[in-house]
């Protein structure tokens, strides 16, 4: 008895020195291999052009003087929408976010990388499996040439097995770094979503206006021209006007009417897409008509300081989770190098009886230490790949960070170079008109030729259209601002999209 009792205290011991040696690992190893990722620091540029911004825009907008100031420093509302003062547009945009498909793909992608994550929390924990077998076996006693011991017996096997793999180097934890970094591209890549969705929606307003209004100029100008032939027969009918001059009057009033069915292609397919953004068929009704009439140009157009650009832009913070992600697996294929230490260990029966029959327990355990033999080559490369990944996502970063920059300058130089355009548009169109005025008084009565009117006509025709243009792209360049600045999604006061679909998610998970 006293050296059973010996030989389990040495037993004892030795389980405590192997037991030691992991432990020991776990302990010295406080830090996981690979380069830990820092946040890449803002860039330093004090302003977004080269020249300061002036403190203001003046433009001409249904007749009165509208002025857009900029306000540096001043953050973006979260339903900038808003600021157009459009009951359908905002309506719509709501409708949108609810129904959009592509904004729910995003929705569904960022729920997927949070599942991931929870995958790979589970790699932290110990694997086992456990198994019942029962065997039917027969033993020819013959083969040994005792025959009389042939029997037909049944061999019941229960066993558990458990392994658990210590994170030694940190790989596992680099993984998990890895994850949660792409669960977070997941989610700017969402916002992203929701803030073209909601530019766009914008933007097809402004575009079905603009169109909807170069149709109004059209028939406007047509019937015009309409009135300007009646004039011209009249004319030649006591000999004023030459028939050339009718024929070229008729053949500009053709020209102003075919251009009228190219307008309405355009404004049908601009209400086409505003129904798939609806996540609508383009047969569907989608609301009220737009016209620029019923939009407000914003008055005050916030810039944010170029150091917060870096916070705003989801497509800079989805660049920065990459390169997070790029950083981790350095890290991973470095652990990948050295070897590997777990504990197994392995509980059973194995008997004839029933299953864990008295006396028929096994067990076994112990620590496992593994490393790769004849992949150091292939290892070796892999973890220079993940060195040349990062390096890629760090220059990947660094270029959207420059258009981003390039985006907002855009921008900036296109309200005021666009303000100005506006400006002389209208003046040049109120100087056509007027003209026009004067050219068909002073035609009636034979005091020009009808060459001078037919080009009052044509300038009065082209200073139209161009108007309209021009005040479509001053609210298309205040879109485009708020969109290169980040869009205010981080101020937003009610649940985000991605906020309430993952409630809803978690709720039917």
């Amino acid at each position: 008895m006293r050296h059973a009792t010996t030989f389990r205290l040495l037993s004892f011991t030795r389980f405590q020195g192997l037991l030691a040696i992991p432990l020991g690992l776990v302990f010295l190893s406080g830090c996981a291999l690979g380069p830990n990722f820092h946040t890449p620091p803002a860039p330093q540029s004090k302003q977004y052009t080269k020249k300061p911004l002036p403190q203001s825009v003046a433009v001409t907008q249904n007749g009165r003087k509208v002025l857009q100031t900029f306000s540096p420093g001043s953050d973006i509302p979260g339903e900038w929408w808003t600021l157009f003062h459009s009951k359908t547009l905002n309506a719509l945009v709501k409708e949108s976010i609810k129904a959009n498909p592509n904004l729910q793909a995003a929705e569904q992608s960022l729920l997927q990388a949070m599942e991931n994550v929870g995958v790979g929390e589970g790699s932290f924990f110990p694997t086992g499996t456990a198994s019942l077998s029962t065997q039917e076996q027969f033993f020819n006693g013959a083969a040994f040439g005792v025959p009389q011991l042939s029997s037909l017996f049944t061999l019941n096997t229960g066993n558990v097995a458990v392994s658990y793999t210590l994170d030694i180097w940190g790989g596992i934890r680099r993984q998990m770094e890895s994850l949660k970094a792409q669960a977070e591209y997941q989610r700017y890549q969402l916002e992203a979503a929701y803030l073209t969705l909601t530019s766009n929606i914008v933007l097809t307003a402004i575009e079905e206006a603009s169109y909807r209004a170069q149709i109004e100029a059209t028939r406007r100008i047509v019937d015009l021209l309409q009135k300007e032939l009646d004039i011209v027969k009249r004319q030649f009918d006591i000999g004023a006007a030459s028939r050339t001059a009718v024929l070229t009057q008729v053949t500009v009033l053709d020209q102003e009417k075919a251009l009228l069915p190219g307008l309405r292609k355009q404004l049908a397919i601009e209400r086409h897409q505003m129904a798939v953004y609806l996540g609508r068929f383009p047969n569907e009704r989608i609301g009220d008509d737009f016209r620029l009439e019923d939009l407000t140009l914003p008055t005050e157009l916030p810039v944010s300081l170029p150091s917060k650009l870096v916070e705003h832009r989801p497509d800079i913070r989805s660049a920065e989770e990459q390169l997070h992600s790029a950083s981790a697996q350095i890290g991973v294929a470095t652990a990948n190098m050295l070897p590997q230490l777990s504990l197994t260990g392995n509980y059973g029966s194995e008997s004839l009886g029933g299953y864990f029959s008295p006396g028929s327990q096994f067990w076994a355990w112990g620590p496992t230490l593994s490393n790769p033999l004849f992949q150091e080559y292939a290892l070796y490369f892999q973890k220079k790949a993940a060195v040349s990944a990062f390096r890629k996502a760090k220059a990947q970063y660094m270029n959207t960070v420059l258009q981003a920059f390039q985006n907002v300058a855009d921008t900036l130089r296109a309200i005021r170079s666009d303000a100005e355009t506006l400006n002389a548009q209208t003046d040049a169109e109120q100087a056509a008109e007027e003209g026009l005025r004067i050219s068909e008084r002073q035609f009636a009565i034979g005091a020009i030729s009808y060459t001078d009117l037919y080009n009052a006509q044509r300038n009065f025709q082209q200073a139209l259209i161009n108007l309209v243009q021009a005040r479509a792209s001053q609210y298309a360049d205040t879109v485009a601002l708020f969109q290169a600045l980040g869009g205010g999604w981080w101020n937003l006061a009610k649940p985000t999209p991605q906020g309430i679909s993952l409630a809803k998610a978690t709720a039917a998970h």
